[in-house]
């Protein structure tokens, strides 16, 4: 184990440096491994940054409630996932992965003020019809009690794996708009990519300028897929305290572009087998950006989850 501890959140400009080197060739003996590092990053006082936390909420949407938005936390991780993938025996190329899903779940709802711990590891290396896919798993505790944690999914593009099956891909159909659901038509202005890194520390190039995401073989630069997600989110209005929300990237949002979005009323969350749908497409083509659902999660399980989570650290 490689553990590392920090005392705040690593800052973009001192991750970068290092980002460079990790868009170099890797040998094949590293990359024949098919291991990912057993390491975990921590950091172990958070205090969230007021000034950050307002941007945020809006260039995403989100109301100024005194509360931690559902995605703001699946953000704040992705400066210790970079840093993990430079200082780490990482058999990928950070240039070729690709977002492909994303999973938030909230036990509980966090305070703006509040001080907590947060840790990031790999998981879940399997094979994929394109390459690999592995997980990123972010926890995030109070005193002993997960009050939150994500999954982000990637792809690494490689070889098509012997074992890997030849499964079609889910078609996605736009749905008819419910009376009673969410539908809004929003413009996403070209310049949303270099606003959004600035908030979220994103500096990829395919998402700051149509020159350099040509050079990654895009015709113009796209959006973050953890905006689109957010903005979604916000527009489906407030969230029930403890809940998941969990999202599958489908084609990427061209800057600039207007999209629509549809989704299921939220009311319809009444008891923890219930869930909502929602979805993001081209308005102009009615092409799928992403698919989404969020689930109710019964308050008295995520209690539960919490008090396990905390038994299970105290007998380590």
């Amino acid at each position: 184990m490689s553990d590392k501890h920090y005392d705040a959140l690593p800052k973009a400009h001192t991750t970068y440096a290092n980002i460079i080197k990790s868009l170099l060739p890797i040998g094949d003996a590293q990359a024949d491994k098919g291991e990912l590092p057993q390491a975990t990053y921590f950091v172990d006082n958070l205090h969230i940054d007021q000034s950050n936390l307002d941007d945020y909420r809006k260039i995403c949407g989100f109301k100024d409630d005194g509360k931690v938005p559902i995605t703001y936390f699946a953000v704040l991780s992705q400066a210790l996932q970079m840093n993990m993938m430079v200082k780490e025996p990482f058999p990928f190329t950070m240039l070729g992965l690709v977002h492909v899903e994303n999973r938030v779940t909230q036990y509980r709802q966090i305070g703006e003020r509040e001080t907590v711990a947060m840790s990031v590891h790999f998981a879940n290396l399997r094979d994929h019809a394109q390459g690999q896919q592995f997980d990123f798993v972010t926890q995030v505790k109070s005193q002993d009690d997960l009050i939150w944690e994500g999954v982000s999914t990637y792809l690494a593009r490689g070889k098509k794996p012997a074992t890997s099956s030849n499964k079609s891909k889910k078609v996605t159909v736009k749905p008819l708009v419910d009376e009673k659901g969410v539908h809004d038509i929003f413009e996403v202005p070209e310049d949303m990519g270099r606003r959004y890194a600035f908030v979220s520390g994103d500096f990829n190039l395919i998402h700051l300028h149509p020159l350099s995401a040509k050079a990654f073989g895009f015709p113009k630069a796209i959006a973050h897929g953890m905006w689109s997600k957010a903005k979604c989110l916000a527009l489906m209005g407030e969230l029930p305290e403890a809940c998941s929300a969990e999202v599958s990237f489908k084609l990427p949002i061209f800057l600039p572009s207007e999209v629509e979005l549809i989704g299921e009323p939220i009311a319809k969350l009444e008891k923890v087998d219930d869930k909502c749908v929602f979805g993001l497409y081209s308005a102009k083509n009615d092409k799928p950006h992403l698919s989404g659902v969020i689930k109710l999660i019964d308050k008295k399980v995520a209690d539960e989850h919490i008090i396990a989570e905390s038994g299970a650290d105290d007998s380590n």
